[in-house]
């Protein structure tokens, strides 16, 4: 039944297996595991991310195509979104509503850029989506009475996800049975069946093409496949599910703007994610999305209580002050490119294999 929901595609590894199902465990119970706003709004990022990146995977890892626009999808799911609950009623309709919107103009713009470009050589496609995305943050920042410029929308979702709505008068094993819990376990629920369907589609005769791709497009193109279309449908498909991200994202901080889904770091973390958690494997989307989001949201709190603890030590209280937490976070990033160079799920597979 597992190998079946997974597609057949098993993570082959005891640790790689216990790693996931850690996650998952703690994905699925975060609300009664670590009580309190900051913990729930880090499980409901890593959930958001991982569906983000997996969608990113599609294209880097599985079809061999690097895309700067990918926020530019996300961005146009939670702009959706946001525009339409504004507008309408904040109800379901306009949530519906939004997203078709978003799901539409994503669909649009991701088969134009597919049509137009991927005839071209890899590093000019990257210009072209990176010119495209600065262009799309650059026109919601101007267009002001649309999408609030720089200060983005805060908007109002329907009453059953609303903070204030209470379900139950007690709390259920600690925590408020609320508007906020089942914002979170529709954003959870949404990213894994968005993510089973990616898993599925990479482990389909159309994924096993993309591969074929990926790894000599002049054979596929020998072998009688079009490999522009395939692109062309890939990229479609990871633009989709990007947008659908950017959806669940603004429903969970009922806000969207530059900065949360369109800035360019967004697009440097997507790919140090890829990276740490493997390219070309689905489960290296959890794995890096888990672990960069948690190193992000309390590294600097676990330096701070290092720091704390090294006091009177020469150097080391400034050498792990909690303002250096980027840095470290890039030293972190460099050893598990070291030790992991075809990334966690790549080199636990490969060790497995062994």
């Amino acid at each position: 039944m597992i190998a079946r929901l997974l597609s057949g595609d098993l993570p082959r590894s005891r640790l790689l297996t216990a790693m996931l199902v850690a996650i998952f465990g703690a994905l699925a119970l975060a609300p009664f595991l670590f009580p309190g706003t900051r913990p729930l709004d880090v499980a409901a990022k890593v959930c958001v991310f991982l569906l983000l990146v997996a969608s990113y995977d599609l294209l880097l890892g599985y079809t061999g195509i690097v895309s700067f626009a990918h926020t530019m999808f996300f961005g146009i799911g939670g702009y959706g979104v946001a525009i339409a609950l504004t507008r309408m009623e904040a109800g379901w309709a306009a949530i519906a509503t939004g997203t078709a919107a978003a799901v539409a103009l994503s669909l649009v713009l991701s088969f134009l850029i597919g049509l137009f470009s991927l005839r071209v050589k890899a590093i000019f496609f990257a210009m072209i989506t990176l010119a495209v995305a600065s262009f799309f943050a650059i026109l919601a920042s101007q267009l002001s009475e649309l999408t609030g410029g720089e200060d983005g929308i805060t908007f109002k979702v329907p009453e059953l996800l609303r903070p204030a709505t209470r379900l139950l008068e007690e709390p259920f094993l600690g925590a408020v049975v609320g508007g906020r819990l089942v914002t979170y376990y529709l954003v959870f629920g949404a990213s894994l069946a968005l993510f089973l369907v990616l898993l599925r589609v990479v482990n389909s005769p159309f994924g096993r093409v993309l591969l074929a791709i990926r790894e000599n497009e002049f054979r596929a193109e020998a072998l009688g496949y079009r490999t522009v279309v395939y692109r062309t449908v890939a990229n479609c498909l990871g633009a989709v599910a990007a947008a659908l991200a950017g959806v669940l994202y603004a429903l969970w901080l009922r806000y969207t703007g530059p900065n949360t889904t369109l800035d360019f770091a967004i697009m440097v973390d997507i790919l140090l994610m890829v990276v740490i958690g493997g390219m070309g494997t689905m489960y290296g989307a959890v794995i890096g999305a888990a672990i960069f989001v948690v190193a992000q949201n309390y590294l600097q709190d676990a330096m701070k209580a290092l720091s704390e603890s090294l006091r009177g030590l020469p150097l080391l209280p400034d050498l792990f002050h909690p303002d250096r937490w980027l840095l470290w976070l890039g030293v972190l990033f460099v050893l598990s490119v070291y030790y992991f160079p075809h990334g966690i799920v790549g080199q636990l597979r490969a060790r497995a294999k062994k």
